[in-house]
């Protein structure tokens, strides 16, 4: 019983001095406004602080940059129709069901490369972060990456310069937003690329890529410890099906655009949706001021 009370206390300490930590680094931001002061909620800054193992000058630095980042690439302003054609093979896309945990699936399929243009595939590769973030259920803070490596080879593969700024952008500006990446049966020949990659993980993001093999046990059960295996598709060894329809996934990235543009405040990206470029059938809201970017 002691241990138990003591267990509590411990733990109601520990909540008690991250909860200081939050407030001491948003007092060391200074003020924020607009996408800014959007963006930087507390679950948002105890994610940088987690990122930066609970330093807040570090933490700081870290959520700057990210500011700078936004302001510059202005990910929320990423209308799908902008990289839709990249979506066309179905290489990247959020999965219609949830990890064990109820945490939002993104599915990558590098063996389905359809494009050549580095700037185009990671602002595609962002939309769809953006997008899982904004399907994230209350409560949830991160997401799973599942990676299908059929059909994968050097012809089809990712330059290492674009792979170190894709992960630049996941490790530098969404920390602590991934919980798993699971990479299903790459081939020998990865292993040469994976050399070189690996190199640009940090050990937060490191520990949580796992090698899977199918006729692996310990593989089997770690894709059981994450996934139903009624809802895993067949790719990944479970029982359901993945049927990547482009149509359907656009039609339904269409009305997240809008959801998009109401989270945000971006009343004229949402009029420009619902114009019909994007093709969604959405009527626009009227145009308050709209909220200045940081």
């Amino acid at each position: 019983m002691f241990r138990r009370k003591n267990s509590q206390s411990q733990q109601e300490n520990g909540i008690a001095e991250q909860e200081v930590k939050v407030s001491e680094l948003r007092a060391a931001l200074g003020p924020l406004s607009g996408r800014s002061l959007k963006y930087c909620t507390d679950a948002c800054l105890r994610r940088y602080l987690i990122a930066r193992n609970w330093n807040v000058d570090k933490a700081k630095k870290m959520l700057e940059e990210t500011l700078k980042w936004r302001a510059t690439f202005k990910p929320e302003e990423i209308c799908w129709d902008e990289v839709a054609h990249e979506g066309e093979t179905g290489k990247v896309s959020r999965a219609d069901f949830h990890d064990r945990s109820g945490r939002t699936v993104l599915i990558l399929r590098p063996g389905k490369q359809n494009t050549t243009c580095a700037e185009d595939n990671i602002r595609h590769l962002v939309y769809l972060i953006e997008n899982s973030i904004l399907n994230l259920a209350d409560g949830q803070e991160q997401m799973s990456w599942l990676i299908d490596f059929t059909g994968w080879g050097l012809s089809v593969n990712v330059p290492i310069k674009t792979a170190r700024d894709c992960i630049n952008i996941l490790q530098n500006h969404y920390p602590e937003r991934l919980a798993v990446a699971l990479l299903y049966n790459p081939p020998r020949i990865f292993e040469a690329f994976w050399k070189i990659v690996k190199y640009f993980l940090d050990p937060l993001t490191f520990q949580k890529v796992k090698f899977v093999y199918p006729k692996k046990e310990e593989s089997v059960e770690l894709m059981k410890s994450f996934f139903d295996v009624d809802n895993l598709p067949n790719e990944f060894g479970g029982k359901g099906s993945l049927n990547y329809d482009h149509e359907e996934f656009s039609r339904l990235m269409v009305q997240d655009d809008v959801k998009t543009a109401k989270f945000w405040g971006l009343y004229e990206k949402q009029s420009h949706i619902a114009s019909g470029q994007s093709g969604a059938q959405v009527a626009p809201e009227p145009a308050p001021l709209a909220l200045p970017a940081s």
